[in-house]
Order: C-alpha cells, then sequence, then structure tokens
C-alpha cells in the first residue's frame, strides 16, 4: 500500500528532488509505532523538511497511511466523553483529518493538544475555546460551512448546474427529536455535487490537496448530512480512515465513490484547508 502512496508522487512532481523529499517519508517508523518522545522527534521534521504547508499535510497524510482504525475515539478527558484531545495512534474519518491539521501545524504532541482544541471547538459564551462536549464541531457539514480552517469550495470547482442544494436542520430527526443530547440544531442550506454530475473539470479545479466530503441521502431524515471524509492529494486520490480496512489507506478517488458501477455516496462537498497563520 505505500508503494501505491508514492506512485501519486511521481503524477504530482515532475522534479525528482521533490520526489526524493517525500520518499523520506517512506523510510520513517510508523507513527502509531512511537512513543511521545519520538513521535514529537518527527514533528520536528516534518517542519524542518516540508516548510510549505500544504507540502507538509501531504506528508504527514502519506505517513499515516495504515494506522488503526477506531469509531469515535476522541474526547475532552473528561466529562461525557473521556477519550483523549488528541492521539496518533486511532482515527476514524474526521479524526485523521482534524488531527492531521494540528500535527501539520505543530512541532510537539502538546503544541498540537492545543492546537487541536481551535480546531475541535467553538467559542463558548465568553469567545474562548475549552474541551467541552457541548461546544464540540460534531457535524462536519455545520464545520465545513462555518470553521475558517475548512472552508467550503464545492461552488467554485463546479457550474451552477451541476450543484443541488439541501435545506435541513442538523441535529433534528424526522420525528423532531435530536440526533445527538446536545441543546443545538442549526437550520443550513448545504450546496453539494451530485455523484452523477462530478467530471474531469470539476476535478481538475481543486487545490494539490483539499478535503471532501461524502453526501447520504439516507442520513437526511436524521439531521445529517455527511456520512464521511477525507483528504483529496493530486486530484486524483483519496486517503481516508476506513472502517471497512480498518485503517487509513490510500485509493483513488473516482474508483472509491463509484464502486463496480454502483455509487457509493450521493454527492460530495469539497473544502480548502487555510493554514492557521494565513487566516
Amino acid at each position: 500500500m505505500i508503494r501505491t502512496a508514492f506512485l501519486v508522487l511521481f503524477l504530482l512532481f515532475s522534479c525528482n528532488e521533490s520526489i526524493q523529499s517525500f520518499l523520506w517519508v517512506e523510510r520513517l517508523p510508523k507513527p502509531w509505532t512511537l512513543n511521545q518522545q519520538d513521535f514529537d522527534f518527527y514533528l520536528i521534521k516534518f517542519q524542518d523538511n516540508y516548510p510549505n504547508y500544504y507540502d507538509r499535510l501531504i506528508a504527514l497524510n502519506l505517513w499515516r497511511v495504515g494506522t488503526p482504525y477506531g469509531l469515535y475515539c476522541l474526547g475532552e478527558e473528561q466529562g461525557k466523553d473521556k477519550d483523549p484531545i488528541i492521539r496518533y495512534d486511532s482515527s476514524d474519518c474526521t479524526v485523521h483529518i482534524l488531527t492531521t491539521l494540528a500535527f501539520a501545524e505543530s512541532s510537539s504532541l502538546e503544541e498540537a493538544k492545543k492546537n487541536m482544541i481551535d480546531i475541535h471547538y467553538k467559542a463558548n459564551v465568553n469567545l474562548k475555546k475549552y474541551p467541552d462536549y457541548d461546544y464540540r464541531w460534531h457535524f462536519t457539514s455545520d464545520r465545513i460551512l462555518n470553521h475558517h480552517i475548512t472552508v467550503d469550495i464545492t461552488k467554485s470547482v463546479a457550474e451552477y448546474e451541476d450543484i443541488e442544494n439541501l435545506e435541513i436542520e442538523l441535529n433534528k430527526k424526522d420525528d423532531g427529536k435530536n440526533f445527538l443530547e446536545l441543546d443545538w440544531t442549526l437550520k443550513a442550506n448545504i450546496s453539494f455535487i451530485p455523484t452523477e454530475k462530478i467530471n474531469k473539470q470539476i476535478i481538475s479545479r481543486l487545490p494539490k490537496i483539499c478535503g471532501v466530503a461524502f453526501i447520504k441521502r439516507s442520513y437526511f431524515n436524521l439531521g445529517i448530512a455527511v456520512a464521511h471524509e477525507g483528504f483529496i492529494i493530486n486530484k486524483t486520490d483519496l486517503i481516508h480512515a476506513s472502517s471497512s480496512k480498518e485503517k487509513t489507506v490510500i485509493v483513488n478517488f473516482m474508483n472509491y465513490l463509484i464502486n463496480e458501477n454502483k455509487n457509493r455516496f450521493d454527492g460530495v462537498l469539497f473544502y480548502e484547508l487555510v493554514e492557521k497563520d494565513k487566516i
């Protein structure tokens, strides 16, 4: 699988020096095997070797291919969810996205934990961010529409006629009850691209790395729009935490989306990844 990951780079870069810089990742011990001291050491190396934020995101993604899958494996270390605030030994789809973003901005696990709080939580009534279940970004679609580091670019990569608009109240089920036990719902208008409308022109407009969120209509009655998410690199390949493979994998994006002539999902949102210092 790691060989497949590095074949992507030969398409992404024509410069041999750049290829060699990413091949460095192939020689590293896998992150989930490391203690914290060694993990911190390699985070610094990623900062040194990949000063460009987007190159660093690609490199970290490749390093994390193979990470064991674990559903809902992050929490607040207290209260309703006592799972760790950040970890590198396990991921689900959203955990892979958010922790990779935190690691890309950090030189230690402790710094990544602070960045994770900024990424994973909304400001409270006092405009402060703390690990609090009630202020977590629980819904990927809410985060894409309203978070400053995962910015919706769906309309900018698709033509008007290729967009479908969904009006939904997030966290509100058809029976009127909340999906999650939160004193929160959000009426949202979500613009997504139906799977059958995705074409080469749309894919060609994507940046070299971005986020993708997968829409599933059968979830709408639960007050949920997004069923899964991952990173797209090279406008071709998807890196995501796969429950069926029980690890983080790299696959061809279109082959994943349309599996044996059957649409795996009903549509997608694309989102830009914004470096914290650029906000």
